[in-house]
């Protein structure tokens, strides 16, 4: 195993995950459900935290491990969640309530982000998480972009997609999507722009302060 590699097991297997989160994980894995990994979590809690988050949009809730994480970093914070999936909804709101987070704070939507989105303020959030289908995610960023405060981040897990986007003989819909999303972004003055190698990738986006 290269050193690299090792690195990335080290990270991932010293990531402490809360038992509330390791819980929402377990179901997740049992379901057939795609979560961050611990690592990619402990990360996004850390940005939420330096954030000082108070108002996080989520989308794509599975069932809540993302979210809890936000959460663990900004424990005060209002977290919009979305998903099409009503009975995810209903699995994740149990694990919310089971690490602590009161019900007036979580705001859980059932519906297309693509219907959702558009009526979302504009500059209200200090961080949006996307985690959805990846055939909508360029329309998500914009969205992101829109939604996001000036000086706030947009996350995206699962940049790498399976390691194949660094690999230039891979050319499928989501890897060309993810490559040329980075490529645009790398180009833009209006952002800040980093990619960590944790779990699948952590595509981390922060508008420039106006």
């Amino acid at each position: 195993m290269a050193s690299k590699d090792l690195s990335w097991k080290h990270v991932e297997q010293n990531a402490n995950e809360p038992e509330a989160i390791a819980a929402a994980r377990t179901q997740s894995l049992e379901l057939g459900v795609d979560a961050v990994s611990p690592a990619t979590g402990a990360q996004l809690a850390v940005i939420a935290a330096a954030l000082a988050a108070e108002s996080i949009i989520e989308i794509g809730t599975g069932l809540g491990v993302s979210g809890l994480w936000m959460l663990q970093g900004a424990p005060d914070a209002h977290l919009t969640s979305i998903d099409v999936e009503a009975d995810h909804h209903e699995v994740a709101r149990r694990h919310f309530a089971d690490a602590g987070h009161p019900a007036a704070k979580v705001r859980l939507i059932t519906g297309r982000a693509a219907d959702v989105l558009p009526r979302m303020n504009e500059g209200s959030y200090d961080a949006v998480l996307i985690d959805a289908d990846a055939a909508g995610l360029l329309e998500y960023v914009e969205h992101a972009l829109r939604l996001v405060r000036a000086g706030g981040a947009v996350l995206v897990p699962h940049a790498l997609w399976h390691d194949t986007v660094p690999d230039p003989a891979k050319r499928e819909g989501t890897t060309a999507a993810l490559r040329g999303l980075l490529t645009e972004l790398g180009r833009s003055d209006a952002v800040h722009v980093a990619v960590s190698p944790v779990g699948d990738g952590l595509l981390q986006i922060i508008t420039r302060r106006r």
